[in-house]
């Protein structure tokens, strides 16, 4: 069963705000080529050009398009390829849309595209995140970590996910 990656405003005004930002600096550094030979640096130019064009393509890479569920497994589907959650070890699954609340960030992206990577609060202690948005979020505990995904309809997956895994 597929469910859709919906993005949250948050998401929206991330990503909008930080290509604009990008593609700004890679314009900037554009018009500066024909300096190149007149004192601006090589370097400079290429990192003001290369630099804003690879952060856009490798965290557009990271970009969460879907869930698909299957008997074993849930794949986080992504710009050309997807990550696999196997559902042998799952604990529990819960909706909970204040499951991301308060929560920062030790190692992703946090809104360019998504929230990917993993968090940490109170509630939840260490968790990884593959969310679009934090308000449909859904709680997986397995034996070993915890994930937080955010579907388009996450009462559906969770039900979902129960009748897959007998839980």
């Amino acid at each position: 069963m597929r469910f859709g990656a919906p993005w949250s405003a948050s998401v929206k005004w991330i990503t909008m705000l930080a290509v604009a930002g990008l593609v700004c600096v890679a314009i900037f550094g554009v018009s500066q080529l024909e300096d190149v030979g007149s004192g601006t640096s090589t370097l400079y130019v290429l990192a003001t050009v290369v630099l804003p064009a690879l952060i856009l393509v490798v965290s557009a890479c990271w970009m969460i398009r879907g869930f698909v569920v299957t008997d074993e497994m849930i794949l986080v589907q992504r710009l050309g390829w997807q990550s696999k959650l196997d559902l042998k070890d799952l604990v529990s699954v819960e909706a909970d849309p204040e499951a991301m609340a308060c929560s920062l960030r030790t190692l992703g992206v946090g809104g360019l595209f998504c929230f990917c990577g993993r968090f940490r609060n109170k509630s939840l202690g260490a968790y990884r995140a593959y969310a679009t948005d934090p308000k449909r979020s859904v709680v997986l505990k397995f034996q070993n970590q915890t994930i937080v995904l955010t579907p388009d309809r996450p009462d559906d997956f969770v039900d979902c996910i129960k009748e897959r895994t007998g839980l």
